[in-house]
């Protein structure tokens, strides 16, 4: 009985170290997967760091969706159509449609609401600002920009059968100007005294005037020198008197715009001085009549 009772209590001796030993081997298997499953989560942080460092790169951004975003509005002669035509054409895009070609993608423009060019932007909706855009100071605070190319100023534009009541006028107080919302004409009929009507884009403002809901707009003098008077759309306006001369204030230049720290910025400073030495700008600017305001130095 004693000598039953011994070999029983071997048996399950045995059989508690055969358990101890599975149990221990789980645990050595249960640790390195959970070591590797560690390693392998430190690798995809890896990789995930690796994709935000490639997003710091908007070049990169750019060349690997094969698209450069454009946001622009309705502006001749700096992005339009021609009646009948779906292709955006004029200065500023036949430009990006080449600086895009340099990048080895292709442009794509986007019509955007100008007051919200920077939230545009930042969202990644669009990928520069190409649009006749002054480089003023929010501008300059809140975007990476470009060398300045072409010079501008802004003026009044007017009924045409009633130019002459406009003459020397030194104040915008008592009139109700349309402006573009966010622009520099806004900035300065404010600062002539207008009440203000804010619309969503310069060719908005000409529309007030020509329909007799606004009394007068600010716009660029580039655009009112090309979609008003004889022989535009617009042949019942006109314009008149230099509101930065008003103001002694110097003429404004145009830039484009990037995100804030976009190495686009250089990609484009260097596709403008090799187009500029070219003469590929002049020869476009000379298309569109801004020979004279195009920056060549």
């Amino acid at each position: 009985m004693k000598r039953m009772l011994s070999l029983l209590l071997v048996l399950i001796m045995a059989l508690s170290l055969v358990a101890c030993s599975s149990n221990s081997g789980g645990n050595a298997a249960d640790n390195g997967s959970g070591n590797n499953a560690g390693n392998n989560s430190s690798a995809g942080d890896n990789a995930g760091d690796a994709g935000d460092a490639d997003t710091d790169s908007d070049l990169s951004y750019v060349q690997d969706k094969g698209t450069l975003v454009v946001g622009i509005t309705y502006f001749a002669p700096m992005d339009y159509k021609e009646e009948g035509s779906d292709e955006w054409i004029g200065f500023d895009a036949d430009m990006a449609k080449l600086f895009a070609q340099s990048l080895g993608v292709t442009a794509e423009f986007q019509e955007i609401t100008w007051d919200y060019k920077v939230e545009e932007l930042d969202s990644r909706a669009i990928d520069c600002v190409w649009n006749g855009m002054t480089l003023g100071e929010d501008v300059l605070a809140a975007m990476g920009t470009s060398v300045p190319y072409c010079t501008n100023y802004q003026v009044l534009v007017v009924p045409a059968n009633q130019a002459a009541d406009f003459e020397g006028l030194t104040s915008l107080e008592g009139l109700n100007v349309a402006v573009e919302s966010g622009s520099a004409g806004e900035e300065a009929a404010l600062a002539l005294g207008a009440t203000t009507v804010p619309v969503q884009s310069q060719a908005n403002a000409l529309m007030e005037v020509s329909a007799g809901t606004s009394d007068v707009a600010v716009i660029d003098f580039l655009m009112a020198d090309s979609m008003v008077g004889e022989g535009t759309s617009y042949a019942d306006l006109t314009y008149t008197l230099n509101l930065n001369d008003l103001q002694e204030l110097p003429a404004e230049e145009y830039g484009v715009g990037f995100r804030q720290g976009s190495d686009l910025v250089d990609a484009f400073n260097a596709f403008w001085a090799e187009k500029v030495a070219d003469g590929t700008v002049l020869e476009t600017a000379t298309t569109y009549g801004l020979q004279g305001s195009v920056i060549l130095d």
